[in-house]
């Protein structure tokens, strides 16, 4: 992706290596996904390393989605 003038930094650095929209909700999906396995794991091994970085991480990539989203940024679908 192609930082434009008005793109905030924290969105640039989110998704510069997503070219399409296809690709960036694979990706928010695929944090939900891994994030819900590290809760259960976390009780296991009474690790919490795991959910306290995936949880925020996949937060920050879904608000870079949905902010690209609202700006309409992407190019090719």
């Amino acid at each position: 992706m192609q930082r434009s003038n008005n793109m905030p930094l924290w969105v640039f650095l989110g998704l510069m290596n997503i070219e399409t929209r296809k690709g960036a909700q694979i990706l928010v999906y695929l944090m939900i996904f891994i994030s819900a396995l590290s809760i259960p794991a976390s009780l296991y091994f009474a690790d919490w390393s795991w959910a306290a970085t995936l949880l925020p991480m996949g937060l920050w990539y879904w608000l870079c989605l949905r902010w690209a989203d609202k700006h309409t940024l992407w190019t090719n679908q």
